[in-house]
C-alpha cells in the first residue's frame, strides 16, 4: 500500500486549502518532511532540521562517551 501525503509550504490561513483525495481517500497534510536529508517544514524555518540535528549529534556523542568510558582506545573511537 502506498501513502501519499501533501505539503502546503507557505503562509496560508488554517483549512484555506482543501486536502488532496486520491482515491476516494483524504490525504494527510505534513507539518515537515526530510528531503535529500533536510527537513523542510510547512512555513521554511529552520528549526525542525537543526532540532533533529542536534539530537542526532547529542545520540552519537553519548555513544563515543561510553565508549571512552569503558576504555576504548582513542584511536578505534575514530571509526565511530
Amino acid at each position: 500500500m502506498v501513502t501519499r501525503q501533501e505539503m502546503v509550504i507557505g503562509l496560508v490561513v488554517k483549512d484555506a486549502q482543501p486536502h488532496l483525495i486520491l482515491n476516494d481517500t483524504v490525504d494527510d497534510c505534513e507539518p515537515t518532511f526530510k528531503l535529500i536529508g533536510v527537513h523542510v517544514s510547512r512555513y521554511l524555518k529552520r528549526k525542525e532540521h537543526v532540532d533533529a540535528t542536534t539530537s542526532k549529534a547529542a545520540s552519537r556523542l553519548h555513544f563515543l562517551k561510553q565508549l571512552k568510558r569503558d576504555g576504548v582506545p582513542s584511536s578505534d573511537l575514530l571509526h565511530f
